[in-house]
């Protein structure tokens, strides 16, 4: 995982922010927003090229060292004031030492004419964790993708083609470990063929180093004090291949149209995430409303469970975490989630070692080692433990969630429709009902969990059904002391609407939806784990596992736990195309992947859904409409439809 340190500063006499680190100021003391719009705006030409942009286009600009964010906040501006209405823009940003918010508040209150968008940004700034982080403004018409930690880390896992260069950070006097040739050939690698660049230094080893990586550079007036910068255009040369069977799909459909079949967790996400981006959304739900399965529990965990090793879950969990808890910032209702914080017990010596390797990894704003006495205060009730503390996290009405991101006015729900056939048509798909047409577009998008495995595109995937019980627990006037998630083994809420949810049981081998006896038994076993004084204080010995109310429903996962997301190739085909790769698996064959043009998946976020589904559902909504994508490259291949294909032919399988 890239390491995360917050920015160290000390603020001058004029209230300026000055780094600790580099001895070096954020921006220019005689004007941080002309140096801003000199700099980086005019030599970028955006005045221009923005209000030139076209109805629904868009611009994606890079930046190297996100700072205060002043530079994306002018630019946000400029956007409002120059681009179409319909347009969008993306800003991509590096950031090794991000500053605290208390401190970009006030870094960033030096510039009142930005209050608007200061305060939308710093709305959104919250659980900035390392790695990729987007956040979403203006109903998605401005997207930030922050990414935390060395840049020459994280730049060689971005997949974007950005337009415009803002090259900023320390002076290279300062901080030479960034300007470095290989910071310049990854600025070429993910530039769009004539992308701009303009960065306030004009070293000259900076000149030569991005004349070497492909740009034209030249010395231009500088701001303020500096005499000279540099700013200018890149080659046309192409882009270096990538592996075809997780490439970008060529496919553009003639028109904007999207199916999403299932309006659980992840389809609604992916509506939302269409929607955002102009698409015209029809969403098919078989059941009489929206998140009447798996994702219709009334309390989630919003819980992260971590790798000390930089896994590709790991990563999407951690991306996925920050995403949905921003996203529920937007969620007024207080039944509806918690921010109660989240305690995970270490129950055992294998889970305290865990937990000592995540400790030693992660930043303390992220989780916390707490002692057993720090954990019962946390919690409110006696535990057996201590454990590791997510005080960003808490519980989630996942129902009000689905509601919130399907309530956009391009999404049509459309009830009590039984997707169970897909037909490909001259203008994309349709799906049947038997001889019933139900709706077609040019995009099919299949977020129906284990039920996508009927359709026949998707026959050959290795989905895994397991069901799961949660027990409602009749809140107590002592049970009213529990104030955070609890987990172990299993996990138990606080109480909402009168109710504590307890859970969840794991059934591999039961088809069926009825509530058992037996597994509230279970779950109340579980709820004497993590904490025997909750227990007595909800009357547990006194509750009858066969009178209690409950949930039942089917959740489903791959055999790497990772979901399925992206667009989806012809089994068959694919097989043949790539045979070779079963005799030298390091041979990358130049056939472009036979992909099922218009069909995309969503689909196997297990008992995560909360934390990587909304993220998923952005991740294809950037397959789609060819963005840079949120997460970094190698888990985006890790969560692809086509891993699967591909293992079979590496392993002979």
């Amino acid at each position: 995982m890239p390491d995360m340190t917050h920015a160290q500063l000390d603020w001058d006499a004029q209230g300026q922010p000055v780094s600790r680190s580099f001895a070096d100021v954020y921006f220019s003391r005689a004007s941080g927003l002309g140096e801003t719009r000199h700099v980086f705006l005019d030599h970028n030409d955006l005045p221009r090229r923005l209000a030139e942009l076209p109805a629904g286009g868009r611009l994606c600009i890079g930046e190297t060292g996100f700072g205060t964010g002043l530079n994306f906040l002018c630019a946000w501006q400029l956007f409002e004031q120059q681009a179409p209405a319909d347009a969008r823009l993306h800003f991509v940003s590096v950031e090794k030492y991000p500053l605290q918010r208390a401190d970009l508040q006030r870094a960033l209150a030096l510039w009142p004419e930005l209050a608007p968008y200061t305060e939308q940004l710093l709305g959104q700034y919250l659980a900035i964790h390392p790695g990729f982080q987007r956040l979403v403004f203006a109903a998605g018409r401005v997207v930030l993708t922050l990414l935390i930690g060395d840049v020459l880390e994280l730049l060689p896992e971005l997949d974007a083609r950005i337009d415009a260069w803002f090259l900023d950070g320390f002076s290279p006097a300062k901080n030479p470990q960034m300007w470095r040739g290989e910071l310049f050939a990854q600025l070429a690698r993910l530039s769009a063929p004539g992308a701009s660049l303009a960065t306030f230094t004009c070293a000259g080893f900076v000149r030569r180093g991005l004349q070497e990586a492909g740009f034209a550079m030249h010395k231009v007036k500088g701001f303020g004090h500096k005499r000279e910068m540099l700013a200018g255009r890149f080659g046309e040369q192409p882009a270096a291949p990538g592996k075809p069977w997780f490439a970008r799909p060529g496919f553009q459909p003639s028109e904007r149209t999207a199916l999403v079949i299932g309006a659980g967790l992840a389809g609604c996400a992916t509506a939302a995430s269409l929607a955002a981006r102009g698409w015209q959304v029809s969403l098919l739900e078989r059941h009489a409303e929206l998140a009447a399965e798996a994702s219709g529990n009334p309390q989630g965990v919003l819980y992260l469970k971590l790798s000390a090793h930089g896994t590709a879950l790991s990563r999407l969990i951690l991306g996925g975490f920050g995403y949905t808890r921003r996203l529920l910032e937007q969620v007024q209702d207080a039944s509806a989630w918690q921010a109660c914080g989240v305690l995970q017990l270490a129950f055992d010596a294998a889970e305290q070692a865990r937990q000592d390797e995540l400790a030693a990894v992660f930043p303390a704003d992220l989780l916390q080692q707490v002692d057993q006495a720090r954990a019962q205060a946390i919690a409110g009730v006696a535990l057996p433990a201590g454990g590791l503390f997510f005080p960003e996290a808490g519980w989630v009405n996942p129902p009000a969630l689905c509601r919130l991101l399907a309530r956009h006015p391009r999404i049509s729900l459309c009830t009590h429709q039984h997707a169970v056939e897909l037909r490909k048509t001259a203008h994309g798909w349709q799906a049947l009902d038997g001889d019933r047409v139900l709706a077609g577009a040019a995009v099919v998008v299949l977020a129906g969990a284990a039920d996508v495995g009927r359709f026949a595109p998707c026959a050959h995937l290795p989905l895994k059904r397991i069901r799961g019980q949660i027990s409602y627990l009749p809140a107590t006037p002592a049970s009213a002391a529990l104030q955070s998630v609890v987990c172990a083994e299993g996990y138990v809420a606080p109480a909402r609407n009168g109710s504590h949810t307890l859970g969840a049981s794991f059934d591999f081998k039961r088809s069926d939806l009825d509530l058992s006896a037996s597994e509230h038994q279970d779950n109340l076993q579980l709820l004497q784990a993590i904490s025997t004084d909750l227990g007595a204080r909800l009357r547990g010995d006194r509750l009858d596992p066969a009178s209690l109310q409950g949930r039942a429903a089917f959740r489903c996962t791959t055999p790497d736990y990772l979901p399925l997301v992206g667009p989806l190739a012809e089994h068959g085909q694919f097989l043949r195309t790539y045979a070779e790769l079963g005799k030298n698996a390091r041979k990358v064959p130049a056939a472009p992947c036979p992909w099922l043009e218009g069909i995309y998946l969503n689909c196997a976020h297990g008992s995560r859904g909360l934390v990587t589904a909304p993220l998923a559902a952005e991740l294809l909504a950037a397959w789609l409409d060819d963005e840079p994508l949120p997460l970094p490259r190698s888990v985006a291949e890790a969560c692809h439809p086509n891993r699967f294909s591909l293992r079979n032919l590496v392993r002979g399988g």
